[in-house]
C-alpha cells in the first residue's frame, strides 16, 4: 500500500537547521510532485513547498523562500526540504504529500498524506 514516512523533525534553537526527508512507496514515485505543508493547533494546513516529478520546477511559500531548498531523488524515492535559519513561527507539524498532477499547491490537490514529524523551534 501507499506510505509516505517523515523523519528529520525535533527540537532546534532560533538560527539552527533541520533536514526532514519523506520515503516514499507503494506508488511510482517519479510520477508524482511532492509537496511539504505544516500545520499548528488550530490553524489549517498550509503550503510550505512542492518539487515537480523531474526536480525542475519548485516553488516555495513566501515565509521560507530564501531559507528552505526542497529537493528530490527519484531513485531513492525520497523527498527532502533543507531547513536554515529557522524561526520559531516555524514550528508545526510537518507533512509530505503527494500528488498526481503537476505545479500543484492546495492541500485538496494532493492524493497520499504522511502522518508528519514534529518541528519546534525554541527562541
Amino acid at each position: 500500500q501507499v506510505q509516505l514516512v517523515e523523519s528529520g523533525g525535533g527540537l532546534v534553537q532560533a538560527g539552527g537547521s533541520l533536514r526532514l526527508s519523506c520515503a516514499a512507496s507503494g506508488f511510482t514515485f517519479s510520477f508524482y510532485t511532492m509537496g511539504w505543508f505544516r500545520q499548528t493547533p488550530g490553524k489549517e494546513r498550509e503550503f510550505v513547498s512542492r518539487i515537480n516529478w523531474s526536480g525542475s520546477g519548485t516553488a516555495y511559500a513566501d515565509s521560507v523562500k530564501g531559507r528552505f531548498t526542497i529537493s528530490r531523488d527519484n531513485a531513492k524515492n525520497t523527498v527532502y526540504l533543507q531547513m536554515n535559519s529557522l524561526k520559531p513561527e516555524d514550528t508545526a507539524v510537518y507533512y509530505c504529500a503527494a500528488a498526481g498532477r503537476r505545479s500543484v499547491e492546495s492541500p485538496g490537490l494532493f492524493d497520499y498524506w504522511g502522518q508528519g514529524t514534529q518541528v519546534t523551534v525554541s527562541s
